[in-house]
């Protein structure tokens, strides 16, 4: 995983640890108040500041641009890190980070170089691509239409996470033509008005809520040259999951071994006077910290397979990038349900090292299964497994990922066939 020093495994570079010594006390700050956040439903604008002002927003942009030029498993490790303080934060970040991979796989040229300046200059980017309703699978409601010199953008997005932390919103919408057409939205800018009603049981701090665009005034600059997403984007946006999902993990299982070390009530039917001696209440304990570790070990080792995508696509040998994303993508997909399982399970049993007490709101202990059952329901875990036994029995490369909406006649006709 990362922090070999408290057997959290090796770490993904030898620079690693160097790296992640500026970020750590910025973690641990954050991670005082998580508790407490949750219950308040106290949105972290603190926290994403901390994290800007420390560059956390800037890992992956080469140095030459105001980052610090992080690997795919370096930038991983930290998500990780930053997960076990508050996994909200690193769905905050997710499509950031997204963005951000589009900037590094795209051709050379004046977009590239001025977004790359601006997420040099500390700027952040929040999600606008899903909708709800009656939306067909594979389009948009959204409207971008041409306005004279501009475009004019109407409609409406839901699942914006970190948009209201942003400076900007990355969404996708339809022209005039009904063509795919992607854009650059100034979260400040009249017309956008973006709501905290994201209501789910976890990850509830992550703005994941509604943005409304309303005769907005979008800069013919801000129009993205390609509305399609860097090759192996998939397996990334999915990784930053699982990602989340190993470091609530090392979360759930450093309150468990602090409870359990600090408890003075025994029942009588146990092993020893103290919890922290009992064998049995050890191995639960064990259990839960193999479950975070084998988690992370899991996610780094997929990261690599990310790594290899982003290299391949440096080279531009078509042959190399169309195995190396095709890998990457199914060595996500392979770990996807070990992983959820292994953290569903790590977040339930801990419990049972505990007295009745541990379900006290005020220890949020709760909120580790809450986050982690929230995260496994985002692009489900059922459709990963057909994938990879697709793979393996008939060599059936996975197709891209085309959102979520209501099937066509058509797509419904391809799906029964």
């Amino acid at each position: 995983m990362t922090d070999i020093n408290r057997a959290w495994g090796a770490p993904p570079s030898e620079r690693f640890e160097s790296l992640a010594a500026s970020f750590r006390p910025v973690f641990a700050r954050i991670g005082e108040r998580a508790v407490d956040r949750d219950l308040a439903h106290e949105l972290p604008f603190d926290a994403y500041e901390w994290l800007n002002t420390a560059g956390f927003s800037r890992l992956r942009l080469p140095a030459v641009h105001g980052g610090f030029g992080l690997t795919l498993p370096e930038l991983f490790g930290l998500i990780i890190e930053l997960a076990a303080a508050d996994p909200n934060l690193t769905n905050a970040y997710r499509s950031h980070f997204g963005f951000t991979e589009d900037l590094l796989n795209a051709p050379d040229g004046i977009w590239r170089d001025s977004w790359l300046k601006r997420i040099g200059q500390g700027e952040t980017v929040g999600s606008g691509f899903s909708e709800l309703g009656d939306t067909p699978l594979g389009s948009y409601s959204t409207r971008l239409i041409r306005n004279g010199a501009n475009w004019r953008l109407d409609g409406e997005k839901f699942y914006t996470t970190g948009s209201l932390y942003a400076d900007w919103i990355t969404l996708g919408a339809i022209d005039g033509d009904g063509q795919p057409i992607g854009a650059l939205v100034p979260t400040s800018a009249p017309g956008v008005e973006i709501i905290d009603d994201w209501d789910g049981f976890g990850q509830s701090l992550t703005a994941s809520g509604t943005a409304r665009f309303k005769d907005v005034e979008i800069a013919d600059e801000l129009i993205k040259p390609s509305a399609v997403r860097f090759s192996y984007s998939g397996g990334f946006f999915q990784l930053v999951h699982l990602a989340s999902l190993a470091g609530i993990g090392r979360a759930a299982a450093n309150d468990l071994a602090r409870h359990v070390a600090a408890r003075k009530r025994v029942y009588s039917r146990g092993n020893a006077s103290r919890s922290a001696e009992d064998p049995q209440v050890q191995q639960v304990v064990g259990k839960v910290r193999g479950a975070a570790y084998s988690a992370g070990a899991i996610v780094l080792q997929a990261a690599g397979a990310l790594q290899r995508a982003y290299e391949a696509n440096q080279n531009g040998d078509q042959d190399q990038i169309a195995v190396a994303g095709r890998n990457a993508e199914l060595e996500v997909s392979q770990s996807v349900t070990v992983v959820t399982s292994l953290i569903l399970d790590a977040s339930t049993v801990l419990f049972d090292a505990l007295g009745a007490s541990a379900a006290k709101r005020c220890h949020g202990l709760d909120r580790h299964w809450r986050n982690a059952r929230t995260i496994a329901s985002h692009n489900p875990r059922i459709y990963h497994d057909r994938i990879v036994g697709d793979f393996a029995v008939n060599g059936t490369i996975p197709g891209p990922q085309a959102g979520v909406g209501v099937a066509r006649q058509d797509q419904t006709e391809r799906a029964g066939a």
